[in-house]
């Protein structure tokens, strides 16, 4: 018998003083059986990392081979920002990157590992995608308190990450890179 997804609902204050975000965001957010926790953080904290008019989850899950885990539509419904989570393939990448102005990819991983994995793979300007790499320390913190129903408060200033969950803080640098070095 297959596993359905499960529903998680996040109530996050979002403060992010760097862009002048402030929103109270109310998500459903389906968790696939194949996917673990630290996946669905990292595309709850790209969406709030991201957040901006006409922001969404891809209508497909995890498991889409022609949408992001989240997207940036204009009012003309045009995808302006495509935005990966986890370990795309160089392949998916290039396409992403050829279909849409900015390309954006969140993950847990290391870079070093991830930057091995493409290397010598063409992908459609490479050097202009950026990485935000969330350690799976930081991961594992937030991960203690995930639950079907799940409070936060999300905050971003002078590029550091807090996320308050119940009593706890967790904090983090963050640190935007781009996924290659520029070759020129």
């Amino acid at each position: 018998m297959a596993q359905t997804a499960t529903m998680h609902r996040f109530e996050i204050e979002l403060a992010d003083s760097d862009r002048s975000v402030f929103e109270t965001l109310d998500l459903r957010v389906a968790r696939h059986p194949s996917e673990s926790a630290a996946f669905l953080l990292v595309r709850v904290l790209a969406y709030c990392l991201e957040y901006a008019e006409g922001i969404t989850f891809s209508r497909g899950g995890i498991s889409s081979v022609d949408e992001p885990a989240v997207s940036i539509h204009d009012l003309t419904g045009v995808r302006t920002a495509w935005i990966e989570v986890g370990a795309p393939s160089a392949d998916r990448l290039h396409r992403a990157s050829k279909a849409t102005p900015r390309v954006a990819l969140y993950t847990d991983r290391r870079l070093d590992v991830l930057r091995a994995g493409i290397a010598g793979e063409r992908i459609h300007r490479a050097a202009e995608i950026r990485v935000t790499v969330l350690p799976q320390t930081f991961l594992r913190g937030l991960e203690a308190g995930l639950d079907r129903n799940v409070r936060w408060g999300v905050s971003i200033s002078d590029g550091h990450l807090f996320v308050t969950a119940g009593a706890s803080t967790h904090d983090l640098e963050l640190q935007v890179v781009p996924l290659v070095a520029d070759e020129a």
